[in-house]
């Protein structure tokens, strides 16, 4: 490129630009942002000269307005600058403005955010799905749902400000009574801090209560999400084993500030955790001055024995925090969880919370008080009991009948799913799930929801598969059986 000096500024001849354009209807959009591609990219420096606009039209087959526009956009932006009789140049402080980034200056996340990145890929549906969390869809009372939501957002007023971060207060009061009704825990409206799912609940109570490095103890084999989100908060998180009665808790570490558990049907294996080890566990809380963090995260089907009594209703100190969800019961789409906490935490939650995502939607939040406040809510729930208890009864007759030697079904009296053992240690869990994927059949491998424990087996979630698609989909999964086991 040849240069001369004009008036004590650099300037270069007038260069031919490489610029391919799209559909027509764009043809000023293109040029624009390929010219603007071309300086911030190095291509096109400080006082180089652009070709005069109807040179530029007649190549590119567009008309004069449509590069004066593009000219005149980006000397608007500071990327181009005019010069009378001289034409249109790259202006001197385009380059200085857009700096090209050294090599090696990306920035990177930590450490655990990157592994959490390249984490495993959820298991994809199936013709039979017995993936795990998610309930039917269909059997949402949409109809209702819609008739409730409009109404609320019909009589919505303008207010100023923000809703305040501890909900809709008709919501936490009919959330306490249900789960007084129900579940036997103990709380009034203001011990109820409604959460973005059951998951920002988690985030929530390990932003108030832990400093970093603090000990956390977590079932072993047990929920992945919350171990990772407490291990991105900066937690030392400890795997717990868990055994027929529940977590172990003698297993547990002196020094864990807090335990997350899963009592009424742990997770994944399904086993309840009994009397006994749930007073054991409460009095190693106080004990150690320590938190229990209880999921209930899907007690409200329970289809054998009487209902169990969860760790809130038995610590009459405040040191359990008690979370559930509407995901399971109504769906997951909704993301409304919620959180009941001593008071002596509600103020830090509620701040908590205000710096996480303020509030919640008030409309949805005072048309789900609607749906639990008017018995709409217990009339769902009979049905829901009555369709997965008579899916989880198909699923167990069909597993003894087809699969009866290689699986061992463990006790599960409650919830969405169910776990089964791999009879014979040479089975491959992780294959057997992964060839019947090829029969159409989702299935997941327990062995993903350990850290340290040996676990071989699949888990059953039976809330996304219809009753009768039951058997086949289990005597597919008994074709795919790995022969040669190991």
């Amino acid at each position: 490129m040849r240069r001369t000096e004009s008036g004590g500024a650099l300037v270069s001849t007038a260069v031919d630009l490489d610029l391919s354009l799209g559909e027509r209807g764009h043809l000023g959009a293109d040029v624009y942002q390929q010219l603007r591609a071309a300086i911030l990219g190095g291509r096109l420096t400080a006082g180089t000269a652009l070709p005069a606009s109807r040179v530029l039209a007649r190549r590119l087959g567009v008309s004069r307005n449509t590069v004066l526009g593009a000219y005149e956009r980006l000397g608007a932006e500071g990327f181009l600058v005019g010069r009378a009789g001289a034409g249109t140049f790259v202006a001197p402080g385009a380059a200085a403005a857009s700096p090209r980034a050294p090599p090696g200056a990306t920035l990177r996340p930590r450490a655990r955010w990157r592994e959490l990145a390249r984490a495993v890929a959820p298991t994809p549906p199936g013709r039979f799905d017995f993936r795990l969390g998610a309930p039917d869809p269909r059997l949402f009372p949409w109809d209702t749902w819609r008739r409730l939501l409009a109404h609320h957002l019909r009589g919505r007023r303008p207010t100023a400000g923000y809703p305040p971060p501890d909900g809709d207060e008709r919501l936490r009061g009919a959330i306490a009574r249900h789960l007084g009704a129900s579940r036997g825990v103990r709380a009034g409206a203001d011990d109820v801090l409604p959460c973005a799912g059951a998951q920002q609940a988690f985030d929530l109570v390990g932003r108030v209560l832990l400093d970093p490095g603090a000990c956390v103890a977590v079932e072993d084999p047990g929920y992945p999400p919350v171990r990772q989100a407490l291990e991105a908060q900066g937690a030392r998180v400890v795997p717990v084993p868990v055994d027929a009665e529940g977590l172990v808790v003698d297993a547990l570490p002196a020094r864990a500030r807090l335990v997350y558990v899963t009592p009424s049907h742990q997770f994944p294996l399904g086993t309840p955790m009994s009397l006994r080890r749930r007073l054991g566990l409460l009095a190693w809380a106080a004990r150690h001055g320590a938190a229990i963090l209880e999921d209930d995260y899907d007690a409200e089907f329970r289809f054998d024995g009487r209902p169990l009594e969860p760790l809130q209703s038995l610590e009459p100190s405040g040191r359990v925090l008690y979370v559930g969800t509407f995901s399971k019961v109504l769906s997951p789409t909704l993301r409304v969880g919620y959180v009941v906490a001593p008071s002596s935490l509600m103020p830090a939650l509620r701040a908590a919370r205000r710096l996480n995502d303020s509030h919640g939607p008030p409309e949805l939040q005072r048309a789900l008080a609607d749906l639990v406040e008017g018995g709409l809510f217990s009339r769902h729930l009979r049905r829901l009991h009555r369709v997965y208890r008579a899916r989880r009864d198909r699923l167990l007759a069909a597993l003894g009948s087809l699969l009866g030697d290689e699986l061992e079904p463990l006790p599960s009296a409650a919830g969405l799913h169910l776990a089964a053992r791999c009879r014979d240690r040479r089975i491959n869990a992780g294959l057997w799930a992964s060839r019947a994927r090829d029969e159409g059949v989702a299935i997941e491998p327990l062995a993903p929801y350990a850290v340290r424990a040996r676990v071989n087996g699949l888990a059953f979630g039976y809330g996304l598969i219809d009753e009768e698609r039951i058997d086949e989909g289990v005597a597919r999964l008994a074709a795919a059986l790995p022969r040669r086991r190991g």
